[in-house]
């Protein structure tokens, strides 16, 4: 299950690189999109090209990246050399009350979207519905862009739901922020001495015909490729991005302390 899940990401990436080189300015996303970019709006909404840079990256080094603003798969396993996390550092005068708003903030968002038709209804989409997945993401491209310029902790990038028969039960949030943004910069935005944050890294997209190969036992490609540098990728003929996703941090604020709301190992996740 973990390895598929991960092969399924690494498809998902290359399918955002691909149709984002291919757009022309201006253009509306294809119908159905929505199952291969997850978290864009696709379905009733046009999306610009100004839009799309917004939730691919403004950076001029990295206008060709993925944004993270949108989803990683399944508890972001982790990924080794793919995977970069900040360190927790030693807590501030402050720092505590300040995650205690977050976590109440939080919870307040969550509350509202207890019944899943609800956050359906106000433009959250579900990643691929289709696949068993021990948790699914429904995000809101409008929270997406606006998590690049500001943090409402009321406005989570992503619901996360588990899934029950055909009912969804609402866990925790994701909030996202821009992968330009030291780690001062996310430390204002939640207590780096409490959360870590990640992102992904180190992603060699396979080139044209071999994107197959993802689902190889010993990838060279993808989040479980052997690939982790600029060099290797070249010479492999792949497209490398060093950050192929914005910081992303889950809160899981029905837990009953902080070790249980901030969880690193639950953001990792075991999906076996």
């Amino acid at each position: 299950m973990r390895n598929r899940i991960i092969v399924l990401l690494s498809l998902f990436l290359l399918s955002i690189l691909t149709w984002s080189q291919q757009q022309p300015a201006g253009s509306k996303a294809p119908a159905g999109a929505q199952q291969n970019m997850p978290g864009m709006d696709m379905s009733g909404h046009d999306m610009s090209n100004m839009q799309m840079k917004d939730m691919q990256g403004s950076d001029k080094d990295a206008d060709k990246d993925s944004d993270a603003s949108l989803h990683s798969m399944e508890g972001h396993m982790d990924m080794g050399p793919h995977m970069k996390m900040t360190a927790l550092r030693p807590a501030k005068p402050g720092d505590a009350a300040r995650a205690k708003e977050v976590a109440e903030s939080a919870r307040k968002a969550s509350e509202h979207y207890l019944d899943y038709r609800t956050a359906l209804g106000e433009g959250f989409q579900i990643f691929h519905p289709e696949i068993p997945q021990k948790m699914y993401h429904f995000t809101n491209i409008k929270y997406a862009i606006e998590a690049r310029f500001q943090f409402n902790p009321e406005h989570p990038t992503s619901l996360l739901y588990e899934k029950h028969g055909d009912d969804y039960k609402l866990i925790g949030v994701m909030y996202t922020a821009p992968k330009r943004m030291s780690e001062e910069e996310l430390d204002q935005r939640v207590p780096l001495s409490v959360a870590q944050w990640h992102e992904h890294v180190n992603f060699c997209a396979a080139p044209a015909g071999h994107k197959n190969e993802y689902m190889n036992p010993h990838p060279q490609f993808g989040l479980r490729g052997s690939i982790t540098t600029q060099e290797a990728c070249d010479a492999a003929g792949g497209t490398f991005h060093p950050v192929i996703f914005n910081w992303m941090v889950h809160v899981y604020p029905f837990e009953k302390d902080q070790a249980g709301i901030w969880s690193v190992e639950r953001q990792h996740g075991d999906a076996d």
